[in-house]
C-alpha cells in the first residue's frame, strides 16, 4: 500500500510540476486576442484593399472569437492609416491593411509620411499582386510593345495614363522611355476609374492598371490589351509580359503586393499566429471569391512575405528615385 501511495504521490508531484508550464503556455495563447481587433484599411471603402480587409477580417473573427472591426482611414497614399497603426499599442489588436505604395513608395514620395516602415511596423503577411495590364486606344493601332515603341517614335509623344504620380504605371513609363529613348508623357489621375474613362473617351493613347478595373474598356472594345507589366495573369495567359516582349528593366520583375502589418514591438508569437490565420484564410470561400475577383494570388506566411519584401525593396526604391520627383 505504501508503494502505491508513493507511486501515486510521485505521479501527482510530476503532474503538479508540469502544470505551471502548461498554464503559462495556455494563458499566453489565450491572452490574444483579449478584445476586438481593429483592422485599419488605409484606402477607401469598396475598393480592392477594403474588400480584402473585410474578407480576411471576417475569417479571423470566426477563428478567434473576437470581432475584427475594419476601419477605413484613407488619404495621403495610405500614410494616414499607416501612421495610426504605427502609434498603436503593439499587442496585436491593431492591424494595418494596405498596399506596396504605403509599405515602400511613400518613403520616396513623401518628406514625412508620419511613420517609418522599417522602424515602426512589422510586415505580417502579403498577397503578391497580379500583373498590371497595358491597354491602348484602338485608334493608336498598338497591339504589342514593339507597336507602342514605333507609335511613340513616329508621333513624338504618347499620352499614357496612370492612377497616381509615383505609381507602377508612372515608373513603367519612365523605364520604357529610358530603354527606348521615347518621350511618353504620363497623365496622372486620382484613381483607376477616371483613368479608364480617359482612355475610353480618347483622351489617352495608353493606360495601365488592374485586370478587374480594365474590364470597363476591354468589355466594350474601347481598349486593346497588348501586355502585362511583370508576370502572367491567369485569366489571360496568352498575353505576354513586357520582359517577354523585350523590356529589360528590373522593375518589370516586381509584382507589388497588398498585405498586413502591425506595430513593430508586437510579440513574435502574436505575429506568427496572425500570419498563420491569414494563410489559413486562403481556403475560406469568401476570401477565395475576393482573390478570384481581383485575380490575386493567395496570402503567404511571415518568412516568405518578408523575404519577398527585402528582395524587391531595393528595386522599388531605385526605380522610384529615378523618377526625379521632389518628395512632397
Amino acid at each position: 500500500m505504501k508503494k502505491l501511495d508513493r507511486r501515486h504521490f510521485m505521479a501527482a508531484g510530476t503532474a503538479a510540476a508540469a502544470m505551471p508550464f502548461i498554464s503559462r503556455g495556455a494563458s499566453a495563447q489565450a491572452a490574444w486576442p483579449s478584445r476586438n481587433i481593429r483592422m485599419i484599411c488605409s484606402y477607401p471603402a469598396g475598393g480592392q484593399t477594403d474588400l480584402l480587409a473585410r474578407a480576411f477580417g471576417d475569417f479571423i473573427t470566426r477563428q478567434v472569437g473576437k470581432t475584427v472591426v475594419v476601419e477605413n482611414k484613407a488619404g495621403a497614399s495610405g500614410s494616414i492609416g499607416a501612421a495610426e497603426v504605427a502609434r498603436a499599442e503593439p499587442d496585436g489588436h491593431t492591424i494595418l491593411c494596405s498596399i506596396s505604395t504605403t509599405y515602400v513608395m511613400n518613403r520616396v514620395m513623401m518628406k514625412n509620411p508620419g511613420y517609418d516602415m522599417d522602424k515602426d511596423l512589422t510586415l505580417v503577411s502579403i498577397i503578391p499582386g497580379a500583373g498590371l495590364l497595358l491597354v491602348a486606344s484602338p485608334k493608336s493601332g498598338v497591339k504589342s510593345l514593339d507597336d507602342l515603341v514605333a507609335f511613340a517614335k513616329k508621333s513624338g509623344k504618347v499620352n499614357f495614363g496612370t492612377y497616381s504620380a509615383g505609381s507602377a504605371p508612372h515608373m513603367t513609363i519612365n523605364e520604357l522611355n529610358k530603354q527606348y529613348g521615347l518621350n511618353i508623357e504620363p497623365v496622372h489621375y486620382r484613381g483607376e476609374a477616371p483613368m479608364w474613362t480617359g482612355l475610353a473617351e480618347g483622351t489617352l493613347d495608353v493606360a495601365m492598371g488592374s485586370y478587374t478595373a480594365a474590364q470597363s474598356v476591354l468589355g466594350s472594345n474601347l481598349g486593346v490589351l497588348f501586355a502585362v507589366h511583370s508576370k502572367k495573369v491567369a485569366a489571360i495567359p496568352d498575353v505576354k509580359t513586357l520582359p517577354e516582349q523585350g523590356a529589360t528593366s528590373k522593375f518589370f520583375t516586381l509584382s507589388g503586393f497588398s498585405g498586413w502589418a502591425v506595430p513593430k514591438a508586437t510579440p513574435q508569437p502574436i505575429v506568427d499566429r496572425l500570419a498563420e490565420l491569414f494563410v489559413a484564410a486562403n481556403n475560406d470561400p469568401k476570401v477565395k471569391e475576393v482573390l478570384s475577383t481581383f485575380v490575386l494570388e493567395p496570402a503567404i506566411g511571415f518568412k516568405e512575405s518578408n523575404a519577398l519584401y527585402q528582395r524587391e525593396l531595393p528595386i522599388w526604391l531605385e526605380t522610384g528615385k529615378s523618377l526625379g520627383m521632389e518628395p512632397s
